[in-house]
């Protein structure tokens, strides 16, 4: 009988999402998996992350803990899934699984995956307008809210275009408030998504 684990040598994942490193086999009859270990190795450490035997899964370094997981019940489908994607989390990953043949020997296979962490870029950010529009009568309140996605942390700041195109900054944040709108409110804002 002849087993190979398959998966990527390499993946990258986005900080702060959730991201599935493969391994999988073509379960063979008379082979029973034994053993399931994913193993990190980071800059300065290594160790066993999951490991899955007859007593159960286990999650064994305490920053794994609530974010790994492997499928259940789908045979020959050994992936790791990580969820909430730190920079820290970058480096290679083995899984590696034993079986029993119907001898009682014990067969090993390991395949390692290497994974990055990578930040994204803001968004070109939209502009939302208060629940009045875009036209508002003099003496009600209005906002605007500036909206980007990307990876957090992203700051906001608010411009007006003044005289001559120049872009005079009003403030920083998401939203740009006016309590009671006066007339000369009106005008071009724009707003400016960034991250690091």
């Amino acid at each position: 009988a002849f087993l190979e684990l398959s998966g990527p040598s390499e993946i990258k994942g986005v900080w702060k999402e959730s991201i599935t490193l493969p391994c999988a086999y073509v379960p063979v009859e008379d082979l029973v998996q034994q053993t399931l270990s994913w193993t990190a190795a980071h800059d300065k450490d290594s160790g066993t992350i999951f490991r899955r035997d007859d007593s159960g899964d286990h999650v064994l370094l305490s920053e794994y803990r609530d974010r790994v997981s492997v499928p259940k019940d789908a045979p020959g489908n050994v992936s790791l899934l990580i969820l909430n994607l730190e920079i820290s989390d970058r480096g290679t990953y083995t899984c590696q699984v034993t079986w029993r043949d119907s001898n009682n020997s014990l067969i090993a296979k390991e395949i390692t995956t290497k994974l990055e962490v990578v930040k994204v870029a803001a968004t070109k950010p939209i502009i939302r307008a208060g629940e009045l529009g875009l036209t508002v009568a003099a003496g009600a309140g209005t906002s605007l809210t500036c909206e980007a996605s990307g990876s957090p942390p992203i700051s906001y700041r608010w411009f007006r275009s003044g005289p001559a195109g120049r872009a005079v900054f009003l403030s920083s944040g998401a939203e740009l408030a006016w309590p009671s709108l006066r007339p000369s409110d009106s005008g071009t804002y724009f707003c400016e998504a960034e991250n690091r």
